[in-house]
């Protein structure tokens, strides 16, 4: 809930959705006001996709290391395969959300339930298929995004100092670093596969008639398009994900 005004200015920065105000700063300002629609539906998506990424990856890593796999195969493949499966599950939402967050959608102001009107739209105007377009660029995004935060995670956790188990402050300093180089490497990486996701959210072209397009109107500098939303955007629910998992599993364990 605290992070979808964050989430809502990415996703606008990064669609390129036309806004009243000039400056960076008022822009910025400007998407993360209200109205927010689409909240619960983010919210919710969010919330059981990285509760299922970061259970199954650590699970995951635990029980191939058990079996004897390289540490680095225990770290990339549960959580490959467990993003790929939430990203495809969540796709149509995340661009039924997307597309209300623009200025212009007449659903957000015309609907109980614009979320359902945007799916029902597209249904019928382009068939269900159009659920699940830029899923193959969605992966391309969400799949490295957590793969490189679980990676980042699980080294800084070997490669910091160890931590004394009766030090709560030094464990939640310990545990701080490995959630905020976590988050901001998943962010920064994989920002570009955002930038072409809500790209093709917004015109419905294919992946790569939307490349063309991007580099043929700016060059190469739409990959940093809306990256400072992103990085805010990203990073902290991300990095507090994993460290309030840290902080938390003393008291549950």
């Amino acid at each position: 809930m605290a992070c979808f005004p964050l989430w809502k200015a990415a996703a606008i920065g990064q669609s390129g959705f036309g806004l009243k105000s000039r400056s960076f700063v008022q822009q910025y300002f400007e998407a993360l006001r209200p109205p927010w629609r689409g909240c619960l539906n983010v919210m919710f998506g969010m919330t059981w996709a990285r509760a299922a990424i970061f259970f199954v990856s650590d699970k995951g890593r635990q029980e191939l290391l058990n079996g004897g796999y390289n540490p680095a195969v225990a770290s990339f493949v549960p959580s490959m395969a467990i993003s790929a499966f939430v990203q495809i599950v969540n796709q149509p939402f995340t661009r039924a959300s997307i597309t209300l967050q623009d200025p212009q959608c007449g659903f957000s102001r015309t609907r109980w339930f614009p979320t359902i009107a945007v799916l029902g739209h597209l249904r019928e105007t382009q068939g269900i298929s159009a659920w699940w377009l830029g899923t193959n660029v969605a992966l391309m995004k969400t799949v490295p995004k957590y793969m490189i935060a679980v990676a980042v995670k699980n080294f800084m956790g070997q490669w910091l100092a160890a931590v004394d188990s009766e030090d709560g402050a030094g464990r939640l300093v310990h545990s701080a670093k490995k959630a905020v180089s976590a988050g901001v490497a998943g962010a920064v990486l994989t920002n570009p596969m955002d930038v072409v996701r809500n790209e093709m959210f917004k015109t419905g072209q294919p992946l790569s008639t939307t490349v063309s397009r991007l580099c043929h109107a700016g060059g190469i500098r739409w990959v940093a398009r809306g990256c400072l939303h992103n990085l805010v955007a990203v990073a902290v629910p991300i990095a507090s994900t994993i460290f309030l998992t840290d902080a938390f599993t003393p008291f549950c364990c």
